[in-house]
């Protein structure tokens, strides 16, 4: 018999009752140092005091209107958005898949108001995660997540990651757009590095095309700057955002730049539930933190100190790992014993990773981590590579 819950995931046999900024209480009362942060979601930890005190205020107040009306909580997240970053506009959605939808439909829209109809084709790459939506899954084109739901989306171009070659030969006067992340996650903590943005957004200048980077799940503080392209000194002209955004609370974005965007007019695009009065404010409370100078420069330190214990963890276990990758706060270890075996292992020591493509463990704890707490949950994946060698 089907189970009440429809099973698409293979959940580990745990259920948590309560957490506390970095900590996991599961329902027996065992503590997990939360190394996964809901997959980048919990960007300033569990039960935040700002972040409670932002949504129980709103919560005495009021929930819902719809984008009928005007919602000044959205109104001042839009402002934040845009004074912290490139943007010009701001369309709030409830997930990054839905923020993936709109980003495509803006493009498009942007050449076919512009008397450039054909231009529909946007240029994706192997190993990047879009969403699970049927433009997400076309603009990954992987079979694994493809395969048995019926034809795809037409409009996407995928390419090898990291072929500059391919990228360059495979833009033509149908091309619109190219999408990337710039670090991949679902992937496998792949970054593209600074030099491979730059150039890709110098081609997309060459060629007339727009430049739409993925950072559902690298924003937000996530590499130690508010968005990781800003390392690479670069500007997109269209970026999607969720996860850390709402710092728990389901909340996405498409951030767009007024030339961008100028398709997107009344009528062409809406949520009923995007950018309400509860995730909103959740939102601000989060902008306020993160956009912080200081913040991100505690995650660099953070990021840093991190990255140093895992090179000795490595070095401890040759046989368990491979390699350390990533930036900021968003580290993986490429194993050399299966990925699910370490991770389940993890959890039999009480610290949660998360599994990734290429054999990788994702790393990608709360932004707000402590040293302590940075040490000790090495100190169990030390326990938990441990238990893998014996």
């Amino acid at each position: 018999m089907i189970p009440t819950v429809l099973p698409t995931y293979a959940r580990a046999p745990l259920s948590f009752v309560k957490g506390e900024g970095a900590w996991l209480i599961e329902a027996d009362g065992r503590r997990f140092l939360d190394l996964g942060a809901g997959i980048a979601v919990n960007a300033l930890g569990h039960a935040n005091p700002a972040l409670v005190a932002a949504l129980t205020e709103q919560a005495g107040a009021l929930w819902h209107t719809s984008n009928l009306y005007e919602i000044p909580q959205q109104k001042r997240l839009a402002d934040l958005l845009v004074e912290h970053t490139f943007a010009d506009t701001v369309f709030f959605t409830n997930s990054g898949t839905e923020a993936c939808e709109l980003a495509v439909k803006m493009a498009r829209k942007h050449f076919y108001d512009k008397g450039q109809p054909d231009r529909v084709e946007i240029i994706t790459f192997d190993g990047s995660f879009h969403g699970r939506s049927a433009a997400g899954i076309a603009a990954a084109g992987s079979e694994k997540m493809t395969k048995g739901f019926g034809p795809l989306l037409p409009g996407f171009v995928h390419l090898p990651f990291g072929d500059h070659d391919a990228l360059g030969a495979a833009i033509t006067d149908r091309t619109c757009a190219v999408m990337v992340e710039p670090v991949q996650g679902e992937g496998g903590i792949r970054p593209l590095p600074d030099a491979c943005l730059k150039g890709l957004r110098d081609l997309c200048d060459e060629k007339g095309i727009l430049m739409i980077l993925d950072e559902v799940q690298c924003g937000v503080g996530r590499t130690g700057k508010l968005f990781a392209h800003e390392w690479a000194g670069i500007a997109p002209d269209i970026m999607m955002v969720a996860k850390g955004i709402g710092g728990g609370f389901p909340l996405g974005a498409v951030l767009a730049s007024e030339d961008a965007a100028s398709g997107m007019t009344a009528g062409t695009h809406g949520s009923t539930y995007g950018g309400n009065p509860l995730g909103c404010a959740v939102g601000c409370a989060v902008m306020e933190t993160v956009a912080d100078p200081e913040f991100l420069a505690e995650v660099n330190r953070k990021a840093g100190l991190l990255r140093q214990k895992l090179e000795g963890l490595m070095a401890a276990h040759a046989d368990v790992f491979d390699s350390v990758r990533g930036a900021g706060l968003m580290l993986g270890l490429k194993c050399k014993a299966t990925n699910m075996d370490v991770v389940n292992a993890g959890y039999d020591n009480q610290v949660i990773t998360v599994p990734a493509a290429n054999n990788v463990i994702r790393l990608l704890p709360p932004l707000n981590i402590t040293d302590d707490e940075i040490t000790e949950a090495v100190r169990r994946l030390d326990a938990a590579a441990a238990s893998l060698a014996t």
